[in-house]
């Protein structure tokens, strides 16, 4: 026994790889994937954000969520979807009748996090790529007083879900949709027993939410992005919604974009 202990205190520490954005962290319903931008400062900013369909949380370290967020100082969190049977991929079902309940999933998922890096519990926001965008949709409808800010990208809120009190309380939140999405469409698309759900349907609800008018208080026209702004007009809470000339994906800039929302510039 005492040549095994001291056999174990000989190994180099990376025989132990803790979890990070490689190896995922397990808890009770699943994994998610991290990395600890904010390491050695107290009370980072967090990113919490959905990968698309038929991928993984490991998949969304890279281009502008690791410049713009993570070499930023943010700690950014990738929980795991739903596995898809037979494949190592995974999904987002974004709508009520789930298997798992994917919003107290999240939930305990950021609990965890904050065991491992040194988390500002006033600056946590929500971003999400298509099935994930849907899912920042969700965590908006049902637990939009957990976190500061929301953007999506190319998702809407599914259908169905109960929309009585979505949001449950007044949001910041950053729409970015390509023009050209025909994956996503803005007016969403019917998919055996569900629906993607209506973008406009989503923004209405956020503007109800927020007590803003249904016009936008003002209109931008970029190189990049065409956006209308809902702020001056409401209560509380702010909306945005930015379009642009592609497809279904991430645009170049959605990161810098995405950030000077959070940060309320």
């Amino acid at each position: 026994m005492k040549y095994l202990a001291a056999l174990l205190l000989a190994l180099p520490t990376f025989a132990f790889a803790q979890c990070g954005p490689d190896a995922p962290c397990k808890i009770d319903g699943g994994s998610y994937h991290m990395i600890d931008g904010g390491e050695g400062t107290e009370g980072a900013p967090v990113l919490v954000f959905f990968h698309g369909h038929n991928a993984t949380g490991q998949m969304i370290f890279r281009g502008g969520i690791k410049s713009d967020f993570a070499d930023a100082g943010y700690v950014v969190i990738a929980p795991n979807g739903q596995q898809i049977p037979g494949r190592q991929t995974r999904f987002w079902p974004g709508r009520d009748g789930s298997v798992r309940d994917d919003i107290a999933f999240t939930l305990d998922v950021i609990e965890d996090a904050k065991t491992k890096a040194s988390i500002d519990a006033d600056r946590i926001y929500v971003a999400g790529f298509s099935a994930g965008g849907s899912m920042a949709w969700l965590m908006a409808c049902k637990a939009a007083e957990q976190f500061a800010g929301f953007t999506s990208i190319s998702g809407a809120l599914r259908e169905p879900n109960d929309t009585t009190n979505c949001p449950t309380t007044p949001v910041r939140f950053l729409q970015i949709h390509g023009f050209a999405d025909n994956q996503v469409p803005f007016e969403g698309r019917a998919i055996r027993d569900w629906h993607q759900g209506s973008l406009w349907d989503s923004l209405a609800l956020a503007r109800a939410s927020n007590q803003c008018r249904t016009h936008p208080d003002t209109i931008d026209v970029g190189d990049r992005f065409r956006c209308r702004d809902w702020n001056a007009s409401c209560s509380d809470g702010a909306i945005k919604f930015c379009e642009h000339d592609g497809a279904h994906g991430m645009p170049r800039g959605w990161t810098t974009l995405a950030r000077d929302w959070f940060e309320g510039s």
